[in-house]
C-alpha cells in the first residue's frame, strides 16, 4: 500500500474526525513505530508501519463497499451545518465511509458508498467514463428533436456534454418519462440537459451506476457489494 497522510489514516480506522486527528497528532499522543509524530505533514504506510493513539494500537481500516438506494431529501456529504439527514446515516458500518460523487437532494437512487479512496477518485475520474443510467419524469411531451439534441451533446457551462443515450418509456402531452444514459458526472447534469431543451425534471431516479442497478434494493435501503462487483469496479476503473 502507498503511504497516506497520517490524519486520514487515522480518521478511516474510526480514531476521530480528521480535523481531531490533527489535534491529536499536534498535542503528541501519535507515535508511529514508537517515536512521536507531532508535526504535519505526516505520511505512513497502515499496513507496514505500527501507529498508536494514547498507547492504543491503531490498525488500517478494512476496506468496505456499499450501495444505496438514496432518499429524496437526503444529501451526499459527510457533513452538513444545517443538520439535514445524509446518506452516511443511512448505512450502518463502523468505519468511515463517504459517497462516490453526488446525488442533489432531491434525486433518489442509488449511489456507492466506501471508504476506498483510490478506487473512489478513479470511478469519479472522467476519463473513465462508467455509464449512469437515470430514470426521469419530465414535464411536457417528448419530442424527436429534442432526444437528438440530447444524443449528441448540450451546451452549458462547462462547455458540451458528452454522448446521451435516450430511451422513451411513456410518452403523454402533459408529462413523459424516459430513461438517459451518460458518461460524465457534472453538477446536476441530466436536470440542466433536460432544462436546455424544454423539458424540466419533475422527478430523477438514477438507476444503474455501470453494471450495479437498484433492482431489489427499496428507497432508504443499503447493501454491501459483493466480491465479484468491487472486482468489475476496479476492472472497469483499471489502466
Amino acid at each position: 500500500m502507498s503511504e497516506q497522510r497520517l490524519q486520514k489514516v487515522l480518521a478511516a480506522a474510526g480514531v476521530d474526525s480528521r480535523r481531531k486527528c490533527e489535534e491529536l497528532i499536534l498535542d503528541g499522543a501519535v507515535r508511529v513505530n514508537r517515536k512521536v509524530v507531532d508535526k504535519l505533514p505526516a505520511f505512513v504506510d497502515p499496513e507496514k508501519d505500527l501507529i498508536t493513539v494514547n498507547g492504543r494500537k491503531i490498525h488500517a481500516a478494512q476496506k468496505v463497499y456499499f450501495l444505496l438506494n438514496k432518499p429524496t431529501g437526503v444529501i451526499c456529504t459527510n457533513r452538513d451545518p444545517h443538520g439535514r439527514k445524509k446518506a452516511i446515516d443511512l448505512v450502518s458500518a463502523r468505519e468511515r465511509i463517504f459517497c462516490v460523487g453526488r446525488l442533489d437532494a432531491d434525486t433518489t437512487g442509488i449511489i456507492i458508498l466506501t471508504n476506498d479512496s483510490e478506487l473512489a477518485n478513479r470511478l469519479a475520474h472522467p476519463r473513465y467514463g462508467l455509464a449512469k443510467t437515470y430514470v426521469v419524469r419530465v414535464k411536457g411531451e417528448i419530442a424527436g428533436e429534442r432526444i437528438e439534441k440530447l444524443k449528441r451533446g448540450i451546451w452549458l457551462a462547462e462547455g458540451k456534454t458528452g454522448r446521451a443515450s435516450v430511451k422513451i418509456l411513456k410518452r403523454g402531452h402533459k408529462e413523459s418519462l424516459i430513461e438517459v444514459t451518460i458518461r460524465q458526472g457534472l453538477n446536476r447534469q441530466v436536470r440542466r440537459m433536460l432544462a436546455k431543451v424544454g423539458l424540466p425534471v419533475r422527478t430523477l431516479t438514477r438507476t444503474r451506476i455501470g453494471k450495479l442497478s437498484s433492482r431489489g434494493l427499496g428507497v432508504g435501503n443499503f447493501r454491501a457489494l459483493t466480491k465479484a462487483e468491487v472486482a468489475y469496479l476496479k476492472k472497469a476503473t483499471a489502466g
